[in-house]
């Protein structure tokens, strides 16, 4: 059985991984890290990655990027492989996360859904195909709490569709004070917040007299979370240091 870490644990998304391995015979919670230390049922939660005494075969993280150079320097001491399914990290941070898979197993994704990481290589595959006769824009919306704007699914899907044009592409994340045509480089993205709303994200290509969708809508936070517990799952059976991401998974 093997046993996980979840770094924040007591967060909406951190209670979803808790449930899902409640329910799974092949992992334990064996402890959780929450900067606000609420005691949940279970399993013991300490406050920062130094305090946590806890032995554990991976560490989830849903908490938020404030919190990556102590994970770092816990997984990378105590060397154990993380998960980080955590957005918004600067490219500093970015960096710091390439430092630090040299030493020990990371599994890092913007969005740990096996749907949206399907979505993923269909946009590659429709992108290449098209080629550059239909522009490409997409749309994210999510709820009112997500902090970061695009999300990093967004910049993923553009980022898909950008390594299948013939030329490099152009990002463009708002059209209010640009007062000129389309620029046929471009991939726009729009973001929208508000309620409940858990995660859609739609690509659009748009051609001459002819449109093609693609959509992918999240229903709740449970798949995120299934997928991250998958993820550990496999990265707890990995000995090699590196970056790894959905696809090494879906491969596997």
């Amino acid at each position: 059985m093997r046993k996980i870490i979840i770094s924040g644990c007591c967060g909406h998304m951190g209670r979803a991984v808790a449930d899902i391995c409640a329910n799974d015979p092949e992992v334990e919670v064996s402890a959780g890290i929450d900067l606000l230390g609420q005691p949940l049922d279970g399993f013991p939660v300490f406050a920062s990655p130094a305090a946590c005494t806890a032995e554990g075969d991976v560490i989830i993280d849903f908490s938020h990027p404030a919190a990556l150079d102590g994970l770092l320097e816990f997984c990378v001491q105590r060397k154990i492989p993380v998960v980080l399914a955590t957005t918004g990290y600067s490219e500093e941070q970015l960096a710091r996360i390439g430092e630090a898979s040299k030493s020990i197993p990371v599994f890092r994704s913007a969005n740990m859904s096996l749907g949206i990481n399907v979505l993923l290589d269909l946009v590659k595959r429709a992108t290449a195909l098209l080629g550059d006769s239909f522009d490409v824009e997409i749309t994210e919306r999510h709820h009112s709490r997500k902090l970061d704007a695009p999300s990093g699914t967004a910049l993923m899907l553009a980022d898909a569709a950008a390594s299948a044009l013939p030329y490099e592409a152009q990002y463009t994340y708002d059209r209010y004070s640009v007062r000129k045509p389309r620029d046929k480089r471009e991939i726009g993205i729009s973001s929208l917040r508000g309620g409940t709303i858990v995660g859609d994200h739609s690509v659009v290509f748009a051609g001459r007299d002819e449109v093609i969708e693609f959509s992918h809508h999240a229903a709740s936070r449970e798949v995120f979370a299934v997928g991250a517990v998958k993820a550990a799952k496999y990265l707890a059976g990995v000995d090699a240091p590196g970056m790894y991401d959905m696809s090494h998974l879906i491969a596997h």
